[in-house]
Formats: C-alpha cells, sequence, structure tokens
C-alpha cells in the first residue's frame, strides 16, 4: 500500500507539469494582454514597458513558462491585479471553496446512496420511478440555473436564506445559513448521478449468485442489502464521486459566481476578466492539485470497503 502511495504521489510531478503547460499555451492564445486591461487604453509606452518587464511579459514563452513555475513553486509569484503573491491569495480563499466542496459532497452522499438503494430493492415502485424521473432532471439542469432557481424560491419567495455572501466560520449559525443553498446547489448533479448509479450497481449485485444463495439459507433481506450487497455495489459508486470531482470543482467556479461566493473558483474569474496571468496559472494548478489528492484519496478507500482489493 505504502508503494502504491507514493508511486502515486510522484505520479502528481508529470500531471501538474502537463497542466501547466497546456494552461500557459491557453493563456497565450487569449487576445488581449494585463497591461492594456490594468492600465487602460490611453496608457502611455513606459508604463505598459515598466508593467511587461514587472512580470516577465516580455521575456520568449519559454523564460515566462519557467519564470512562472519557478515563482510559484518558490512562493514569489504575484499577482498582477492585488499586488501581492498568488499563494497568499489562494491561501485567503482556499478555505471557503473547500468548505462548500465538502459539504456539498457529503450532502451528494447522504442523499445519493440512500436514494439509490431504496430505488434499487423497490424496483419499479412509485418511489423508484419518481427519483429517477428527478435525477435525470438534475443531471439536465446546469449548476448556475440551480443556484438561480435556490435563490428564488428560499430567498426571494420565502425570505429565510442569504441569497449570497459568505457568512464566516462554520461555528456559527449564520455561516450554515450563507452556506445551505450554494451547497446544494453544488451538489445537485452528483446527487443526480450517483444515485441514478447506485441504483444500477444495486440492481446488478442483487442478481448475483451469492445473494441467491444468502436468500436461500433465509438471511434477512435488510442484512442481505446492506451487508452483501451493498460493499461492492459502492466500488462503482466511489469510483464515479471521485470522477465528478472535476465537475465539482469546475461547478464552483458557477456556483460561486451566482452566489458571491469568495473561494477560488470566483478567484479565477476575477483573475481571467483582468487577464491575471500569474493569478490564472497559480488557482487552476491548486484545483488540479486538489483534484489528484482527492482521487488518491478515493482509491484508498477501495481498500476499507471491499478488503479483497490490494495494491501491488
Amino acid at each position: 500500500m505504502f508503494g502504491y502511495i507514493l508511486k502515486r504521489l510522484l505520479w502528481v510531478i508529470p500531471v501538474l507539469i502537463g497542466v501547466s503547460l497546456i494552461l500557459f499555451g491557453i493563456m497565450q492564445m487569449v487576445p488581449g494582454d494585463p497591461a492594456s486591461v490594468l492600465l487602460g487604453p490611453k496608457a502611455s509606452e513606459e508604463a505598459v514597458e515598466t508593467l511587461n518587464k514587472r512580470y516577465g511579459l516580455e521575456e520568449p514563452l519559454h523564460i515566462q513558462y519557467y519564470l512562472l513555475m519557478k515563482n510559484f513553486f518558490s512562493g514569489n509569484l504575484e499577482s498582477i491585479y492585488y499586488k501581492t503573491t498568488v499563494i497568499e491569495i489562494i491561501g485567503q480563499k482556499l478555505r471557503a471553496t473547500v468548505e462548500l466542496g465538502l459539504t456539498a459532497l457529503i450532502i451528494a452522499v447522504i442523499f445519493a446512496v440512500p436514494i439509490g438503494i431504496i430505488a434499487a430493492v423497490k424496483k419499479n415502485s412509485v418511489f423508484d420511478y419518481l427519483s429517477m424521473m428527478l435525477a435525470t432532471l438534475g443531471i439536465s439542469i446546469p449548476v448556475f440555473f440551480t443556484g438561480i432557481l435556490l435563490i428564488y424560491i428560499f430567498s426571494v419567495i420565502f425570505n429565510v436564506l442569504p441569497s449570497s455572501g459568505y457568512g464566516g466560520s462554520l461555528l456559527t449559525i449564520e455561516g450554515w445559513r450563507h452556506l445551505i443553498l450554494p451547497a446544494f446547489s453544488l451538489s445537485s448533479i452528483l446527487i443526480a448521478s450517483t444515485s441514478r448509479l447506485t441504483r444500477s450497481s444495486m440492481l446488478e449485485v442483487l442478481q448475483e449468485d451469492y445473494i441467491r444463495t444468502a436468500r436461500a439459507k433465509g438471511v434477512k433481506e435488510s442484512v442481505i442489502t446492506n451487508k452483501h450487497a451493498l460493499r461492492n455495489a459502492l466500488i462503482p459508486v466511489i469510483t464515479n464521486i471521485g470522477n465528478q470531482l472535476a465537475m465539482l470543482f469546475g461547478g464552483a467556479i458557477l456556483t460561486e459566481t451566482v452566489f458571491a461566493w469568495p473561494g477560488i473558483g470566483r478567484l479565477a474569474v476575477t483573475a481571467v476578466s483582468y487577464r491575471d496571468q500569474p493569478l490564472v496559472f497559480g488557482t487552476i494548478l491548486v484545483l488540479s492539485f486538489l483534484y489528484v489528492i482527492t482521487n488518491l484519496i478515493i482509491d484508498i478507500l477501495y481498500v476499507f470497503i471491499n478488503p479483497q482489493i490490494s495494491y501491488s
């Protein structure tokens, strides 16, 4: 197990290098430059030259990439717009994004897995048809539209939850009140996809021979479902959750923008609008790192769910 974890951690290096190269190439193709955005179209040539020289924007592309990577990993990469280090800015915003993402993930698991199990056990029932219909709608509706809909219902019509902003620490009621709507909005697609997969996975496992044998022996249906079937059925579900984390991080950008949530997603939007290349570079690299590490944790969880799985 230790060797597998070490190997996966070493793979983070080429993955981040690949992401950084693709990201750097995309940034070079975006029209406009930071100097014209920040200084305005009437800025003098001297001011533009000074800004470009300060951030190395007049250097050849391979030198620009080297400087971005070197300064990012040394903690000296400076944001063009905020005039402070990228690491410091991301550190201030990371907490809000992690709180939102983890809460959305927990909500998705709490709702999706039981819904999928019940739908499988009660196949072709009213609950099965209704839950799968809602799951199909959940997959079809974009995250930002779900967010706007939740704001209209709970903030405009009933006025019970705030429509935007960050409530601070989750140790306070106000912090949770501000978190509820964006977390449910972000988790909507994950709930829909996970519940559908849980149902199909459970239905497949319930047809296995060892399940029929357990029923023939008179084992209680609840024991068959919770002990024998669920453990094997959860393996593809956890894989799906790991794959959906990319959508979770991508959806965080839209969700944080809709709810004015001060996280990395909204920070990335601001950075793009100001052509702040160092900040865009840093935020995407951090999100990529979080995605890779989270998938590693998902892989390790397989062993605890099914001890028959081993890593060599």
